[in-house]
């Protein structure tokens, strides 16, 4: 089973960027679809963006398309949220999921606060 730990998170000006990164324990990572879900005070979770483990496709929500990129470095062990164009809705924690063989998300991080000024 993998054990997952973010870091990367802090505070930025509107228009900055920030990477994320989620680490992974184990040696069955390969195995796992990763995701970046976030949450807002008061607001539920939402799914942010994913990577598959079989084909590395990747899958943004609407708000983050042509801002934000998921990529994998298996080699490593590391998944990377590369966020830019920051805006200030984006402020939330940031938690890494793992699912897998695609299955659902069932491993979790403690997340990593991001927080954006305007």
């Amino acid at each position: 089973q993998v054990q997952l730990v973010e870091s990367g998170g802090g505070l930025v000006q509107a228009g900055g960027s920030l990477r994320l990164s989620c680490a992974a324990s184990g040696r069955t990572f390969s195995s796992y679809t990763m995701g970046w879900f976030r949450q807002a005070p008061g607001k539920e979770r939402e799914f942010v963006a994913g990577i598959s483990w079989s084909d590395g496709s990747t899958y943004y929500t609407d708000s983050v398309k042509g801002r934000f990129t998921i990529s994998r470095d298996n080699a490593k062990n590391t998944v990377y949220l590369q966020m830019n164009s920051l805006k200030p809705e984006d402020t939330a924690v940031y938690y890494c999921a793992a699912g897998r063989w695609g299955a659902q998300y069932d491993r979790w991080g403690q997340g990593t606060q991001v927080t954006v000024s305007s």
